[in-house]
Parts: C-alpha cells; structure tokens; sequence
C-alpha cells in the first residue's frame, strides 16, 4: 500500500518518520514550495530538531504524486481540511482518506472524519487519533492510538499498514466518539493551561480534568457516538496527555490566557475553534457543558479567569 502524507508540519512529518522507518514508501505534500526546498536540501524539518528523513520519504510542493497514493493520512488543520477536501474532491474519490487533525469545523459542525463522509462520499474515511507527540513519534518512542473506521474490514486493512514497531494502533468503528474525543480534550487543555497559568494549583487542574470527562460523554452521547470509546486512547488518553504537559500547544495557549500573555499567533491551537463550536452545540443541543462554554468566553475576551472561575464555583451543589 502506497502511503501519502498531505501537511509537511511536526505532526505529519513524524508519522511519515514512523512509517518509513519500518519499510514504507512516503509521499508527504506540503503546500510551501520553500519549506520543501529546504527540507528536501537538509534531509530533516526544522519544526523536528534532531531528526533525519528516512531516504524513503519523498517530499514535493505538487500535489499529483499525492494523488497518486491508494491511503492518504490528512495531517492538516481542522479548519482548513475543509476547502482542501472540496477542492480536490474529484482526486481524492476512492481513496482511504484518513484525518489526522483534531477538532470540530464550525460550518459544518462536524469532525474530520463526518466532513471526510461528506465531502467525498466515495472515499473511505477513518481517523487517527490518541495521546502523541509528534516529536515523540518521530523519534519512535511507543505510542498508542486508535484509528476508527466505520467499515471495519478496511479498518483492519489500515490498521495493520498504518502500525509499527513503535506505533501500536487499536481499532474501532466508532468514527464520531473517536473524532469527538480528540476535538474536546483540547478545549480541556485550554482551560487546564488556564488554571495553571492563574495560578490555581494543581488540585484545580485535577478537578477540572475529571469533571471535564462526563462534559464529553454528555456531547458523545447526545452525537450519537458510543461513550465508551471516550474512556479510551482517543479520549481520557488524550486528555490527560494533553491537559498535563508543555508539549501541548493547545495547554500552552491556555497558560498564556491564564497569565495574561501573548501567544505566538502563527501556531496553529486547534482548540480556539472547537471551543466555539461545541459551545455552539450545546446550545443547540441544550446539553450543560459550563467548561466548554467557560474555555470558549476566555478566548473570545467575553470573560475573564477570576469571573471565569466564580461562574464555575457558584454553580449548584449536587452528587458526583
């Protein structure tokens, strides 16, 4: 099976790393000719220090060899997969299309693999997710995640293509929990970067990190998605990944919000969308998600953390 890779960022070139490590021929896209250029001449990326391209990953700034591929892993932001999905919709039919982005489109407010589904119908679309770094995986440290894929037969077929010796892959068909899983616990680490920042201590950020988990099934639930597969590698692995370490950026930002600094804007934080976007739902839904919606009022300057944590405080007493 050929393997293309379409995002040239940390992400995608780790798993590019992983894969051809183990024998498989990659092709990673990258949409800056330059970064390309550059990759290309130093046999590394900038954003990976420390960490040589195996010489069977193939690098191009040209989509056509992309396209060339039977599996394609879609290692680009979830705001953007959008419009790349539409563009090349035609190319991209028949093809295994698995999301390697986290979050939830705020037109559509689906996830990557639903706007896969609906966006090229013809396509097979699954997701990988779970708790990872990429620098972790490109320097083939073990790593689990799950990939999802509603036709479990080419679940399986993914699943054992797309795993190595240092990247072990658990299936499941459920897409929506999967996809869910990995958008929400970035808003988690949002607010968990929040918490730190402020100063509230760590007891604070454990609070917050179990009460954010039924906050998750509760949307899970209402989405049709199966809660249980929250409680594994794509949803509390992730969270509690996520929501406890400086590798994170989506933690990062929260801390920034938390202190009251900038953010570098040119990196990408997933979950600043998503925040509005389940907020969003849970309105529409008329689901109880106060960290979400709490997470969603900091970004967008509705709020601020000591109103922010008074909201959360005052809320009514009741059983766990």
């Amino acid at each position: 099976m050929k393997i293309g890779i379409a995002g040239g960022g940390a992400f995608g070139t780790a798993l590019g790393v992983a894969l051809a490590r183990d024998g498989n021929d990659i092709q990673l896209w990258a949409r800056n000719a330059g970064a390309v250029s550059k990759m290309q001449t130093a046999g590394s990326n900038p954003r990976l220090p420390g960490v040589s391209l195996p010489q069977n990953i193939a690098i191009s700034a040209v989509l056509e060899p992309l396209f060339a591929c039977d599996t394609i892993l879609l290692a680009i932001p979830a705001q953007t997969l959008p419009p790349f999905l539409t563009a090349h919709a035609e190319r991209l039919d028949g093809k295994n299309l698995v999301a390697c982005c986290k979050g939830i489109d705020l037109e559509r407010m689906t996830g990557p693999a639903s706007t896969i589904r609906d966006l090229v119908p013809g396509a097979v679309p699954a997701m990988l997710t779970g708790p990872s770094f990429a620098a972790d995986i490109a320097r083939g440290l073990p790593t689990a995640l799950t990939l999802a894929c509603a036709d479990d037969e080419m679940g399986a077929i993914l699943q054992t293509a797309l795993s190595t010796t240092s990247l072990r892959l658990y299936r499941t068909t459920d897409t929506v929990g999967a996809e869910l899983g990995g958008a929400l616990k970035n808003v988690m680490a949002i607010a968990s970067g929040v918490a730190i920042g402020a100063n509230l201590g760590e007891s604070a950020r454990a609070a917050l990190i179990t009460r954010s988990f039924p906050e998750m099934q509760r949307l899970a639930l209402a989405l049709n998605a199966q809660p249980e597969t929250l409680l594994g590698l794509s949803g509390f692995g992730d969270l509690v990944l996520t929501c406890t370490s400086d590798q994170s950026r989506n933690y990062r930002y929260g801390l920034a919000l938390g202190t009251g600094s900038d953010f570098d804007q040119n990196i990408t934080v997933e979950g600043a969308a998503t925040a509005r976007a389940v907020r969003q739902l849970a309105s529409e839904l008329d689901i109880d998600m106060p960290i979400c919606t709490v997470a969603a009022d900091l970004i967008e300057n509705k709020t601020d953390v000591a109103t922010a944590l008074n909201k959360l405080l005052s809320r009514p007493l009741k059983e766990e």
